[in-house]
């Protein structure tokens, strides 16, 4: 008797579970049916000759054995047979060659096979949760989802979803300034869905260009509307990005549309992104141009392209380069990524002042070469590229010290107060 009632809570046990897991009833009867059949089939070698019905209304479930009468003498096989004399036990008008269904009980097959059973149906439902994850999530990839962190590990963090499912940001997709405690809410784009050897992992990004984009997409309804399309992003998530917008309606104003009234629109999605600076640019199909406005807010005197190997060389005044190169770098950087050339800052020089300029590498004896190459690095080539430019630019943007910045505009300033 215990065993039966043991074997009857299996039905039970797994139920509970179909309704904390969302598997649907259908699967659930299907599983039950095959985690039966599966049993039944390594204790006796097949499991044809077996009717395995599931009850989940009722919790239960039957299971009916069919096999064929043959004479007492004739008799090899318990399972596929059933000896006449046996048979006319049960129905005494049964004959050989007639086939007898009975039913049998589970818990007599013994304890290894109510075992059994239960380690079939953990390892089925697994599966299935483990099949129901990843459907749910590889049609999310490029969504917006909020979760709740559950744990905070080194190199990334697990969330839980509404349904307890986990979810891994690692630390590499989390904005630089990211810090979250045990319990708080994120929200981040589904950057992909790993599934090697069927277990699935959930991988959630907020560096991605698309977590920006979906993020415009909710507080723009133009965007939303298809009215206006982001045709192309550039981030150094934490720091600045860089967006371009179009509309095809001329009464839009795409720009305007996505900074919002005062701001209103870009302020949410800045403070989601940790005070990252968004630039929004009018979209455009010339490439001169879109890299004028690219290189905003600095202006651009002029521009030589080499579309071949998607090079432009952009010349400014001395007061502009600052503003193109940006801070740290990033405007030039940013602009790069987003019109997709290698650009290449210049200094305006009037053409006759050019021959009497010096290239920079010409000093290497006197400069020591990284002082050289890190002034090169922001754009600038000649020696008149220097000394035309703020002092404060020369420390700033090539991270050089006062000291340094003041030797190299003595050695340069003394060499033409030597051709004087």
């Amino acid at each position: 008797m215990a065993k039966k009632e043991e074997t009857a809570s299996l039905v039970d046990t797994f139920a509970e579970f179909k309704d904390l897991k969302n598997i649907d009833r259908t699967t659930m009867v299907s599983v039950l049916e095959e985690s039966f059949r599966s049993v039944i089939a390594k204790m006796f070698g097949t499991d044809e000759n077996y009717d395995v019905i599931v009850n989940p209304d009722k919790g239960d479930f039957e299971i009916w054995r069919n096999r064929e009468v043959v004479a007492d003498e004739d008799l090899t096989n318990p399972n596929l047979q059933i000896s006449l004399s046996e048979a006319q036990k049960i129905d005494a008008s049964y004959e050989v060659g007639e086939e007898v269904t009975d039913e049998v009980n589970f818990a007599s097959f013994g304890r290894r096979a109510i075992l059994n059973l239960r380690q079939t149906l953990s390892s089925k439902i697994l599966e299935l949760e483990k099949d129901s994850l990843y459907n749910k999530y590889i049609d999310k990839v490029g969504t917006i989802i909020s979760a709740e962190v559950y744990q905070i590990w080194k190199k990334e963090m697990l969330l839980l979803d509404d349904e307890g499912n986990e979810l891994l940001l690692p630390k590499t997709e989390q904005i630089p300034s990211d810090f979250y405690h045990k319990g708080e809410t994120v929200r981040a784009v589904v950057d992909r869905v790993d599934n090697k050897n069927n277990n699935p992992k959930i991988i959630l990004s907020r560096t991605s260009p698309v977590f920006l984009q979906r993020l415009f997409e909710l507080e723009v309804p133009e965007i939303n509307d298809g009215l206006i399309t982001i045709k192309k992003i550039a981030r150094i998530p934490g720091e600045r990005a860089k967006i371009a917008v179009e509309s095809y309606d001329d009464r839009i104003d795409p720009v305007g549309a996505c900074v919002g009234v005062k701001g209103s629109r870009i302020h949410g999605i800045v403070r989601e992104l940790r005070n990252e600076n968004i630039d929004v640019i009018n979209y455009t199909a010339n490439t001169q141009l879109f890299i004028q406005r690219a290189l905003s807010p600095a202006r651009i005197s002029s521009i030589k392209l080499n579309e071949e190997e998607r090079k432009a060389e952009v010349f400014l005044k001395p007061e502009e380069v600052s503003l193109a190169i940006g801070k740290g770098g990033l405007n030039i950087k940013l602009a790069s990524m987003l019109t997709e050339y290698t650009i290449d800052v210049f200094r305006d020089v009037p053409e006759d002042a050019g021959d009497e300029d010096i290239y920079l590498d010409e000093f290497r004896d006197e400069i020591e070469g990284w002082i050289i190459d890190a002034i090169k690095n922001i754009g600038i080539e000649t020696a008149k590229g220097v000394l035309n430019a703020p002092r404060e630019m020369l420390i700033e943007q090539a991270d050089l010290e006062e000291e340094t910045v003041d030797e190299v505009i003595r050695v340069l300033k003394k060499e033409f107060d030597e051709e004087d």
